[in-house]
């Protein structure tokens, strides 16, 4: 992201910078882009790094929060705010009251000025903004070896004074769990959700996806099984927020879920 920041900086030093994942799902998209219009607006005038928060409908403890502070003026039928603080994935307890008290999810969609950014960076991130001299010099390669890995969260934005975030005016979901296969797809008269070569038989409420073989399922509920050609996953539903856990937990051999 420092990178794409910069180069975009370099082409255009007024260039403003919309960053997306790669996993989610948004509903109606012509909202989506009439408010990626307005937190560009935004994002100049105000000088701010802007993300897109998602009001809750459920308190979800694999997502991250943003609490909201003081409001913005984004235009007519939109809803914007500086961000108070950001608050990382909650236990259950937790989110619940995150979800009472008005706050967003962090969908991990930004809009910023490049230039912005990269000032943040040399600012608040000095262990990527050190790193700039590389990419000044054109040793790109060099910066890549160098640059730690980290989250933009954690590297800029929970640091800086300068952050907003724009309310969105959509449906959202983030697909990137197996819970959220549950959400996005038709299930059947059982409430199972399958995907690839999946089967049920007297079962309800269970998530399958395979793509390395088919996978059948007989007199259970509620689990969530994943069969790729590298691993096979077994686990209950009420884990599934938690499988970047289980990942950290996991001989190097197995970590193959996140390919």
């Amino acid at each position: 992201m420092v990178w794409a920041a910069w180069q975009a900086s370099r082409e255009d030093p007024e260039a403003v910078v919309v960053s997306f994942h790669a996993d989610h799902v948004v509903s109606p998209l012509a909202a989506l882009v009439v408010l990626l219009r307005a937190a560009a607006r935004v994002a100049r005038e105000e000088r701010l790094l802007l993300t897109v928060g998602a009001p809750p409908d459920r308190a979800e403890v694999g997502y991250g929060y943003i609490q909201p502070g003081a409001p913005l003026d984004p235009g007519p039928g939109l809803e914007a705010f500086r961000v108070t603080a950001f608050h990382e994935k909650p236990d259950v307890e937790t989110a619940a009251s995150y979800v009472a008290r008005g706050y967003l999810w962090n969908t991990g969609i930004f809009v910023w000025p490049a230039s912005l950014f990269l000032e943040e960076v040399r600012n608040h991130a000095p262990e990527l903004g050190g790193l700039l001299q590389h990419l000044e010099r054109g040793d790109h390669a060099q910066f890549f070896r160098r640059a730690p890995q980290t989250s933009v969260d954690q590297a800029v934005l929970e640091r800086s004074d300068r952050v907003g975030v724009m309310r969105a005016n959509f449906q959202w979901d983030d697909v990137g769990s197996w819970e959220a296969l549950a959400r996005t797809r038709e299930p059947d008269e059982r409430g199972n959700v399958t995907q690839g070569d999946g089967h049920v038989v007297d079962g309800s409420g269970n998530v399958v996806f395979s793509q390395g073989g088919p996978v059948v399922l007989f007199g259970v509920q509620d689990l969530v099984v994943v069969r790729t050609e590298q691993v096979t996953l077994v686990t209950d539903r009420a884990h599934g927020p938690h499988l970047k856990e289980l990942l950290e937990r996991l001989p190097e051999a197995l970590r193959r879920l996140e390919e």
